[in-house]
This record gives C-alpha cells, structure tokens and sequence, in this order.
C-alpha cells in the first residue's frame, strides 16, 4: 500500500472518532476493500469491521488477526449462514424468523450464541429490507424465539432513506428511537441501536444511534466488484 492511501485511512478513522460520543461503537464497513486497507484501520486501532457479503467476510476472516469483531451488515441469506456461523459476531440485517431459526441452529453446531440485531424498516423506498414495527414486536414476544439457546437479539437497526432531506431522515430514526425505548421496558437484553452511515450518522446519533456503519468516509469511494 502506497503511503499516501494509508495516511488518509488512518487520519479519516482519527477524525470520525473525534466526532463520535465514547458510547457509540464505530462499524468500519470494509465491503469490497481489499485486506491491506482492512490491515491499515486495524494498524491504526480500529477491530469492529462490518461486511456485506458472507463469501467475502469469510476470506477476509481467514486472512487478518483473531481479535477483530466481525459484523455481517448485509442482507442475509439463510443458505450462507454456516459458513460464517463459528466466527461472526454481529447480524445486523435480520429480518425474519426463518432467519433467526438458521442461526441458532448453526449456532448450536459450534456451541456459540450469535448475537444479532433485528432489522427495522423505517425508510420510504421499496428496496429496503426489514420488520413493519408490530412484526419486531412480535418476534421478540415469541416463545419459540425465546427458547432459542444459540441466537440472542441484542438491538435493532434501521437504514433511512437515501435523500438529501434531513427532515425525512431525522423522523425515520426517531420513529426507530421511540419503538427501540419502548421495548426497551420489556426486554432489557436490547442494548444496541445501529442506524446511520457515511451520510447521515450525526443525525442517527442525536436520535439515539449507539452503533454507526461508516465506509467511504474512512475508506474512500467503494470498489464495485
């Protein structure tokens, strides 16, 4: 890596950590960056990365130090599970039970628990994924979720809207803000909100966000593979 590429990677990482308040946990999102660039945040302090493909967190997995906490912020497919199942910290996207029912299936095969995070959806478009509010509500009332010993839910997430609207932006994580506090009285193992990314993350900190995914800010612009 040429020195110019890992100044820039370490002072964007030093700079958006000045941003963030000590209780919001900072999620690299490393999608389609190569190992070195993962090498150089992890070099400059940074062991939370965030992954949107199995395949591809799995070779990175295999390749960079033990100690790094690795988050599949993608959509998920069930069929994908078991190969990341022994090592993944973290499933962002969970937006069903049949999911649920695979990782803790998976799960038990290696005697971990996978914590995950059930995936809200807050944003206008269609192609975003996730639970209408009263679905969330109801998987987490589930007997059969209950009993599940291999899978834990830790929190939600939301993604708002891609516009420049920061008004629209803004009520979509607080609409997240408000169900995540009010279920919070009733399940106190929700302790994460992840909502805000590269474009929006100060808004989704002042509306409650403890967990921020951030890429081209710290990486530079994506690599479409």
């Amino acid at each position: 890596m040429n020195f110019k590429l890992k100044k820039m990677i370490q002072d964007n990482l030093k700079e958006i950590l000045s941003t963030l308040p000590d209780h919001v946990t900072l999620v690299a999102v490393s999608k389609t960056k190569p190992v070195s660039d993962l090498q150089e945040a992890y070099d400059a302090g940074q062991r939370v990365f965030g992954e949107n493909k199995v395949q591809e967190m799995v070779e990175k997995y295999d390749q960079l130090p033990k100690d790094i906490e690795w988050h599949m912020i993608g959509h998920l497919q069930r069929n994908k599970v078991k190969y990341m199942a022994h090592f993944v910290d973290l499933v962002h996207g969970v937006d069903s039970f049949k999911t649920l029912a695979e990782l803790n299936k998976q799960g038990a095969k290696h005697n971990r628990t996978i914590r995950c995070l059930l995936q809200a959806k807050i944003a206008k478009e269609d192609s975003k994924f996730g639970l209408p509010f009263e679905e969330i509500t109801t998987l987490l009332n589930s007997e059969e979720v209950k009993n599940f010993k291999h899978v834990s839910i830790v929190g939600l997430m939301g993604m708002a809207t891609f516009t420049e609207d920061e008004d629209q932006i803004a009520s979509e994580f607080q609409s997240l803000q408000e169900v995540f506090t009010s279920l919070q009285s009733s399940h106190d193992q929700l302790q994460i909100l992840s909502m805000g990314m590269s474009g929006d993350y100060q808004i989704a900190i002042n509306h409650g966000s403890n967990m921020v995914r951030i890429g081209s800010s710290i990486f530079g612009s994506r690599n479409y593979l």
